[in-house]
């Protein structure tokens, strides 16, 4: 029989790989599986050697504050991959653990083929991380198609899959008249899946809530968030009498939800795509420590956060960030776009239009799934 470990590093790394190896799982019964993963690996019965939680970290400082337990998970993962013995080493997004795993794992057996989907950010910062790479990886799997150029100018293999954010809709309907008014307006909230994301914006995002709630009425805030973060966003939200405020993890329900929105507050990262590709309008929000954000801005070579906003080199999408990440100026932005329509059917516009540059031809899991099934065989 043959052998993958699923390596993922936090929750959106390990919806990715859950997409694909369901699609994998579907279709070939003749594979074992392993994981560092969470929530979705497990539906789908794959086993995790550790929680996820144990490793998900933000920002330099407190990977800095961490960096013992963090050498200690990577060893530990190090050997349980040997131990396992996998025919591929799958790694996925979380760069800065997945590939300092997948080098050592390398390093130590050269037989095990390593393959990675989400190249690390070349195109932000840290260039020369391609070459290191050409090392270790043996295929890379990209969400965008301008990232080849990266990884082509140094020979290594790689794949433009596309982004399964910006695939097609889920076309099975979730009733969600039980769950939200049928006389409310609703206005998604994306905080972020990282423990602290949510310990920052949450609590700009309930002081948002209540200036809306001060002046309006008709309005319903739904959270969206994950399983292993959920009950930390409860935390927040618990005795503050917010009666129009949800929080909700299940995937189909916050797919149904998103569609049904008339505007989302979307913390700066690729769920943005998944947002635009709902057709909804938006803003982007986030904010580091001083320090972080000092590092962040020494380091960076792109004026913009969103992904959107790169690719078109232009604020599509409008960015509140650092001192500007606050309920205030979040309030100001919302009820602005909220007044007038015409400013977000025009970012709609641009975003579809970007979409389409950026979409996979076909569906990027299945790609994806295709290559590691060939990679077994070959």
């Amino acid at each position: 029989m043959k052998k993958i470990f699923v390596l993922t590093g936090e929750p959106s790394g390990d919806k990715l790989a859950s997409t694909a190896i369901s699609k994998l799982k579907k279709n070939y019964d003749d594979i074992e599986y392993l994981s560092v993963g969470g929530s979705n690996l497990k539906k789908i019965g794959i086993k995790s050697i550790f929680e996820l939680k144990e490793i998900t970290y933000l920002g330099f400082t407190s990977v800095l504050l961490n960096i013992f337990k963090i050498k200690k998970k990577i060893n530990q993962t190090v050997n349980e991959i040997l131990k396992f013995n996998p025919d591929i080493l799958f790694s996925v997004d979380s760069p800065d653990f997945t590939l300092r795993v997948a080098e050592i794992v390398k390093k130590k057996n050269p037989k095990i083929k390593t393959i990675h989907y989400v190249a690390p950010q070349v195109w932000i910062w840290r260039k020369n991380r391609v070459k290191k790479i050409k090392k270790f990886i043996d295929h890379i799997l990209l969400l965008f198609d301008f990232e080849k150029k990266y990884f082509n100018d140094e020979n290594i293999k790689n794949t433009f899959v596309g982004h399964p954010l910006i695939e097609d809709l889920n076309t099975n309907k979730t009733d969600i008249n039980n769950f939200i008014s049928k006389n409310k307006k609703i206005i998604s909230i994306m905080p972020g899946s990282r423990k602290s994301e949510t310990s920052v914006l949450v609590p700009i995002l309930i002081d948002f809530i209540n200036m809306m709630n001060s002046n309006e009425s008709n309005y319903s805030f739904v959270f969206h968030a994950t399983d292993e973060n959920k009950d930390h966003i409860v935390d927040f939200i618990k005795n503050k009498n917010l009666k129009n405020v949800d929080i909700i993890s299940n995937e189909n329900l916050k797919k149904e939800i998103l569609t049904n929105s008339i505007f989302a507050v979307c913390k700066s990262g690729t769920v943005s795509l998944q947002v635009c590709n709902s057709n909804v309008p938006s803003i982007i929000i986030y904010k580091l420590s001083f320090i972080n954000f000092m590092i962040f801005k020494l380091l960076v070579n792109v004026k913009y956060a969103n992904i959107i906003n790169i690719i078109n080199n232009k604020e599509v999408i409008p960015e509140l960030l650092q001192g500007e990440c606050n309920a205030k100026e979040i309030y100001n932005s919302v009820k602005y776009m909220l007044k007038n329509p015409e400013i977000g059917k025009k970012q709609l516009e641009q975003c579809n239009k970007t979409l389409e540059g950026i979409r996979s031809k076909s569906s990027s899991s299945n790609e994806v799934a295709i290559i590691l099934r060939n990679s077994l065989v070959s």
